[in-house]
This record gives C-alpha cells, sequence and structure tokens, in this order.
C-alpha cells in the first residue's frame, strides 16, 4: 500500500516536470531573490537615461507584494527588515512615481529612518544614491583603478577576489573614480536621519586599511593622477572582454549593471554595441505576470536545474531512452565549455576547460560544482558513448582546479586572500571563493560514480578536508545552500558514494535524527549563516525533507523511523498539481547578505527521495516474495 501511494506521487511530479522542459531540452526555474534586484534596475535604467515606463506597472506591483506589513523589506521570506533593501525599494517606487504620501511610502520611511537612515546602510547601497548626488562620493571607500596594473601575485590585484567580486570590482573602480552626479528626478532627503549628515562623509572602520582610505582620498582629489585615464581604458577594455554571449558579464547581475555604468561613464553610448547588447540582455533575465509583476532574477540556472531534473526522472524510472532524456543529455553536451577563462591565473599550464557553466551563457566563469553534477547526470542519464569523451575531459579539469587544501571551491583555485574582507569596501561577506565541503563533496561524489577510491590521492585530500570541517554535532556547514541541512546532505551523498567515511555518516545521522521537527520534517533558515546555533532548526520545508531523507537512503536507512516520518511529510505536502509549495528560501548567493528561493528545488529533490523510497519498497516486496516462494517449494 505504502509504493503504491508513493508511486502515485512520484507519477504526478513525473508528469509535472516532463510538462515543463524546454523543447530544446532545459528546464529551468526562476531564481527567485529579494526586491533590490528590480530596483536597481529602476536606477539603473534611470542612470542610462532610458524610459521605465515599459515595466513601471509591473516593477511597483512586484516590490509592493514583497513588502511586509510593517513597511520593510527582507533579505529573505520571513528574515528580519533589511534597512539597505528597503531603502532601495524605497527609491526605485519613488523613481516609479509612487506618492511618498501613500501608506507603503510612509510605512518604509518610518522604517528607515528607525534603522538609522541611510548613513547606516551598506556600501553598495550608497553607492546606488551617489551615482545620483543622494550620497556624498567622501563617503564611499576608494578603489583605485589603478589596481588593475598589479601582477596576480601582488595583494589586492583583481584575481585576489572571487570570480563575482572580481567582475563587479574591476567597473565599480571605473565608477567610483569618475564620482558621476547624474539626475535621479526626485528627492530623497527623507532618508537621511538628521543627527547623521556628518557620518555620511567618513568611510567606515578604523585601524591600517581606514587611514590608507584617506590618502587615497587625498589622491582622488589631487588635479595630477599619473597613470589615472591609462588604468581607465585598461580596465574598461579588461570589462568589454569578458562580456558574454547574451550581452551580460558572469552570467549574474552586479557585474552586468557596473558594468554598463562604467563604460558609459567611459564615453560609450548606450546606441553602441557593447551596450546595446548589454541593455538588451538583461531583458532575458526578466520575468512578468500578473500574480509577481515585473522582476528582474540576479541569476538564471539551466545547466544546474537541468542536470538535477536528469537525475531526478532517473530516479523515477523514466530510462535513458526516453525522448525527454536524450534531449536534456543532448543539451548539456552542447553546453560543455572548452575555452580558457580567468580560472587559468591560479591554474597554470592548463588550457582546455571541460567544465560548464550555472547559466546559458558565461562561458569565461565555468563551475566545479555545476561541471561535478552535470558529470553525475551524464553518467546516470546518457549512453556510455555519447558521454565518455566529455566526462573525461570535465574530470581533467575539476582535478587540476584542486585547492592546494586537497578541497575545491566553486570557481577558482586558491582563493583564499582573507585580506581583501579588512578593506572598508568589504562590508558585503562573500569577496573570496575558498574551497567548502558542499562543492568538495560533489566533486568526490562525481569521481566515486567515474570509479575512483580512497586510492586516488584527489579523492585521499578530499575525504581529509571534509572530516577535518565535520563539526562537534556531526554536521557540515553549506556554503551554497541552507545550510547545514545541505551541507551534511551533500557530504553524506559522497561519502556513500565512495563507501567510506562510516563513522562520519553515523554522526552526520544521529544530527539529522536530532533536527527532524514534529512534523517529520526538516527546515533550517537562513540565519543559521549568522549565528551557527541555530543549524538545522526552522519550519519544516520540502526540499530541506528531501535533503535530509535522501541523506537517509544513501545511507541504507530506509526503514528508520526518522526517514519514514520524512517521507510521510513529502507525500502529505505534495499538492493536487503533483508539485511541493514553498515560500522559504533554501538556496545561497552570499552568505549573510543574499539568499535565493529555487523555484525547482521544492520539486526535484521531493520527487527523488520519493522515487527512490518507491524504488525500495518495490524491491522489498519482490524479495519477500521471492523468499517465501522458496520456503514453500
Amino acid at each position: 500500500m505504502e509504493a503504491t501511494q508513493t508511486r502515485g506521487s512520484v507519477t504526478q511530479a513525473v508528469d509535472w516536470l516532463l510538462e515543463r522542459q524546454n523543447p530544446v531540452g532545459w528546464w529551468f526555474g526562476e531564481l527567485e531573490t529579494n526586491v533590490t534586484m528590480t530596483a536597481e534596475h529602476v536606477l539603473l535604467m534611470r542612470f542610462l537615461g532610458v524610459s521605465v515606463e515599459p515595466i513601471r506597472e509591473g516593477a511597483i506591483a512586484h516590490i509592493l507584494r514583497n513588502q511586509r506589513e510593517d513597511g520593510s523589506w527582507a533579505l529573505y521570506y520571513e528574515a528580519p527588515a533589511d534597512l539597505s533593501t528597503t531603502i532601495e525599494a524605497y527609491a526605485a517606487l519613488k523613481v516609479l512615481g509612487m506618492s511618498p504620501e501613500a501608506e507603503p511610502m510612509r510605512k518604509a520611511l518610518r522604517v528607515i529612518q528607525s534603522l538609522g537612515g541611510v548613513a547606516r546602510a551598506r556600501v553598495f547601497t550608497k553607492i546606488w544614491l551617489a551615482l545620483f548626488g543622494k550620497y556624498p562620493w567622501d563617503g564611499i571607500p576608494t578603489m583605485p583603478p589603478e589596481m588593475v596594473f598589479l601582477p596576480p601575485s601582488i595583494p589586492f590585484n583583481l584575481y585576489d577576489y572571487a570570480c563575482w567580486a572580481r567582475g563587479t570590482v574591476a567597473p565599480l573602480a571605473i565608477v567610483i573614480s569618475h564620482r558621476p552626479l547624474r539626475d535621479l528626478g526626485i528627492p530623497l532627503n527623507e532618508i537621511v536621519v538628521d543627527g547623521t549628515e556628518d557620518e555620511m562623509h567618513r568611510v567606515q572602520g578604523s585601524g591600517f586599511f581606514w587611514w590608507l582610505d584617506k590618502l587615497l582620498k587625498l589622491y582622488e582629489h589631487s588635479p595630477v593622477k599619473p597613470g589615472r585615464e591609462r588604468a581607465r581604458k585598461k580596465l574598461a577594455q579588461w570589462v568589454i572582454d569578458r562580456q558574454e554571449a547574451d550581452g551580460g558579464w558572469g552570467g549574474i547581475q552586479p557585474p552586468w549593471v557596473y558594468s554598463l555604468i562604467a563604460l558609459n561613464l567611459e564615453g560609450v553610448s548606450i546606441e553602441h554595441p557593447v551596450m546595446r547588447k548589454g541593455i538588451a540582455g538583461l531583458d532575458g533575465f526578466a520575468l512578468r505576470d500578473e500574480a509577481n509583476g515585473w522582476r528582474l532574477q540576479a541569476c538564471m540556472s539551466p545547466v544546474w536545474d537541468t542536470a538535477w531534473a536528469i537525475l531526478a526522472l532517473r530516479a523515477a524510472g523514466v530510462p535513458r531512452s526516453h525522448p525527454a532524456m536524450t534531449r536534456a543529455i543532448q543539451w548539456l553536451l552542447d553546453e560543455q565549455i572548452s575555452g580558457g577563462g580567468d580560472w587559468q591565473i591560479r591554474c597554470p599550464g592548463v588550457t582546455e576547460c571541460g567544465g560548464w557553466a550555472f547559466e546559458f551563457h558565461n562561458d569565461i566563469y565555468p563551475d566545479i560544482d555545476d561541471t561535478a553534477l552535470v558529470v553525475l547526470a551524464l553518467l546516470s542519464g546518457g549512453e556510455v558513448d555519447e558521454v565518455r569523451s566529455a566526462v573525461e575531459r570535465a574530470r581533467t579539469w575539476v582535478v587540476a582546479m584542486r585547492s592546494s587544501n586537497g578541497a575545491w571551491a566553486a570557481f577558482d583555485r586558491d582563493n583564499y586572500r582573507e585580506l581583501l574582507y579588512r578593506l572598508p569596501f568589504a562590508d558585503f561577506g562573500a569577496f573570496i571563493d575558498p574551497p567548502t565541503e558542499d562543492v568538495t563533496a560533489h566533486v568526490l561524489e562525481m569521481l566515486a560514480g567515474l570509479g575512483s577510491d580512497e586510492s586516488d590521492p584527489s579523492v585521499a585530500s578530499g575525504l581529509a578536508y571534509l572530516r577535518e570541517m565535520q563539526k562537534k554535532r556531526g554536521n557540515w556547514f553549506g556554503r551554497w545552500g541552507v545550510n547545514h541541512v545541505y551541507g551534511t546532505w551533500c557530504t553524506i551523498m559522497a561519502l556513500t558514494a565512495l563507501r567510506t567515511g562510516n563513522d562520519m555518516v553515523a554522526r552526520a545521522i544521529e544530527w539529522l535524527v536530532a533536527r527532524q521537527n514534529s512534523d517529520g520534517g526538516w527546515g533550517e533558515t537562513c540565519h543559521t549563516y549568522v549565528d551557527e546555533s541555530f543549524a538545522g532548526v526552522g519550519n519544516s520545508t520540502s526540499s530541506q525533507t528531501a535533503w535530509a531523507v535522501l541523506s537517509f537512503q544513501a545511507a541504507g536507512m530506509h526503514s528508520h523511523p526518522a526517514c519514514v516520518l520524512g517521507v510521510q511529510y513529502l507525500r502529505e505536502h505534495q499538492n493536487a498539481e503533483g508539485t511541493w509549495p514553498e515560500p522559504f528560501y533554501t538556496g545561497t548567493g552570499f552568505p549573510r547578505d543574499f539568499y535565493i528561493n529555487y523555484h525547482l528545488y521544492r520539486h526535484l529533490f521531493p520527487m527523488t527521495a520519493l522515487a527512490n523510497d518507491e524504488t525500495y519498497h518495490t524491491r522489498a516486496v519482490t524479495d519477500t516474495g521471492l523468499a517465501f516462494s522458496s520456503r514453500a517449494s
């Protein structure tokens, strides 16, 4: 009976997923984030002199839909009020023509003032306002464009930054050096709290780097700056050289918008092909519907989503020969990246990539996490002869990208320079890309799928790293998913695939059992990045419950009471359409600062967990039947 119930749930989920495949072969779910993406798009259009009229009503609807009862906006669902997000939303609404006397605006302003006003906002929010003279440039940390002349061996060179930060800092150095003042078209004096005016003219911080910023500001005010124009031109060319086929930069919003602003300040007209392509490309990141209005996504995840979809369908018994499977496998094969990129700076001697990016177009920045997952999907859903060459190229590249501590980061090798966080500019918490537990676990799972074991030096070093990083209670940190439930699941999958680390798995399972909610599910909020004592604590979600259930299943513990209750939770929370509703954010962009609600997470992982459960019970029934037949004879 239990297997029959689960089979019905899985069938519904498979049908729902197959209906949403693009004819070309990929899947893609919305990446829901906070409203700053939409608000900053409004400010970008105003800065470039492009009309916001086509998106006015939709953008207003989206921003207001996400305002909370107290008038604030937040970084994620049910998060505390966030000052910077609220300021940007308020400013965008005002630019879009909303009256400051409207109740949503009055409530938002009360929140802004109660939290200290713009003087207490993040650096990036201050920069957006400084572009329009609404914040003094003297209060913005200096980022001299002359940094472009620093070789990779010297601290604070561009390649010390993670790829996403590098792509943002490079154009921002141009922007900050220009100190532009364009017309916003509206006053914003009300977001300044009385008594904080002097504070706005001072860069926050102390110590050596604070004094260094003061010295740099003296240089900025000097009429003579040898090499300044040459530095700007070199940086501008660096930016242009990294524009992707879709018109964007790095596949994500921050480097994209700042690159457009920087190039425009360098005299590149919005009619120039680079600018036209960049502005038009942003339309591809936009979504519009009656329920949620017009909004801009921070990123798109078709490669990631498609790989997980293949694995979910295969778990559900969809054969390799199914047309949906063959289309998806071919699309992934066509997306493999062969050329070079910034990753070569720290990986000399490697000329061919063999990896995949997260997005449709991000060939300069392939990532190790996606590559490991795609290999697993190709091995599961593709024919051996069809995928062999692509898989071997991927293995070669991933192994070469191993950092010196034996583990793997997402994009770069040996990107450790924590000194960057001492810069006054670095109040946004993700400037570097060090190795992490979840990415390393995915790589080890990939290597296990390719037949490697502990005798492989790459496997041995990765296992040593995971053992070192396991928490006392048995859990692991999750960099790219929320948080310890995600990191623990990723690591259990790797260890069980390699058939090793039983002691680590046992401790991790004990931690999961202790963190199960009374409703049978698991949950964890983004707050755990601020306070680790909340690891594994939160309202149950379908995606996080599925990660926990998948952990039990990988460990061969399908019949464990906690796993049984988890499966029951997933069955009970599937809706009539065959999918799972989930407002909570379980994906991580930048810990503490930026989070994501992957709209396919809520479907793919519960579907996979239920499929595994159905397979287990079907086999159990078959095995029991054979046993009875044997005894009867």
